[in-house]
C-alpha cells in the first residue's frame, strides 16, 4: 500500500524492455519524475535490472534543483550498480550535477562548489583509472574544469578577503 491507500500494480518482465524504453524518452522529454516512477515499476519486477538503476540515477540528478533527498537517493542507487567503472563514474555524475544545482541557488558559499566539482573530478579520475582513456570520464573531467573556470571558483585557502576599510 501506498501512503495515499493505493496497491502499486506490477508490470510483467516481458514489458521491461518497453517500459525502460518509455522511461528514457521521458528523461529526454525533461520529464523526471515520469522517467523515474517507470524505473521503480522495472525495479520492483527486476531489483538488479542494471539499466533501470541508471536511467534512475540519471533522472534524480535532473531533479536535484527541486529535490533535497534527491542526492542521498541517488547516491544509494549508485552503490546498486554492479560494476566499480560505473559506480565510480555515476558517483561523479551525482557530485558534479549536484554541485551544478547548488549554484544555480542564491547566497551560495562557492569554495564550496570548487570542492564539489573537484570531489566529482575525483570520481571521474577512478573511472578512467579502471577504464585507461575512457572517453565519457575525459569529457566528464573537463567539464567540470570548464565550470570552475567559467564560475571563477577557488579552494577556500585561496579566497581573498576583501578589506574592511
Amino acid at each position: 500500500m501506498t501512503a495515499a491507500g493505493f496497491e502499486l500494480k506490477q508490470i510483467s518482465s516481458a514489458g521491461i524492455p518497453h517500459a525502460l524504453e518509455k522511461a528514457e524518452r521521458y528523461r529526454l522529454l525533461n520529464d523526471p519524475a515520469q522517467a523515474e516512477s517507470i524505473c521503480r515499476d522495472i525495479l520492483a519486477v527486476d531489483p538488479g535490472h542494471q539499466s533501470a538503476l541508471r536511467v534512475l540515477i540519471l533522472a534524480l540528478t535532473d531533479q536535484f534543483a527541486a529535490s533535497v533527498g534527491a542526492a542521498h537517493e541517488a547516491r544509494g542507487d549508485v552503490a546498486r550498480l554492479a560494476d566499480e567503472y560505473e559506480r565510480a563514474y555515476y558517483h561523479g555524475i551525482v557530485s558534479e550535477r549536484e554541485t551544478r544545482a547548488y549554484l544555480n541557488r542564491s547566497n551560495v558559499v562557492r569554495s564550496a562548489a570548487y570542492g564539489g566539482f573537484r570531489q566529482a573530478m575525483g570520481w571521474y579520475e577512478r573511472a578512467e583509472a579502471l577504464r585507461p582513456g575512457d572517453v565519457d570520464a575525459i569529457l566528464r573531467w573537463n567539464s567540470c574544469v570548464r565550470a570552475i573556470e567559467r564560475e571563477r571558483l577557488e579552494p577556500e585557502e585561496h579566497r581573498q578577503e576583501l578589506p574592511l576599510e
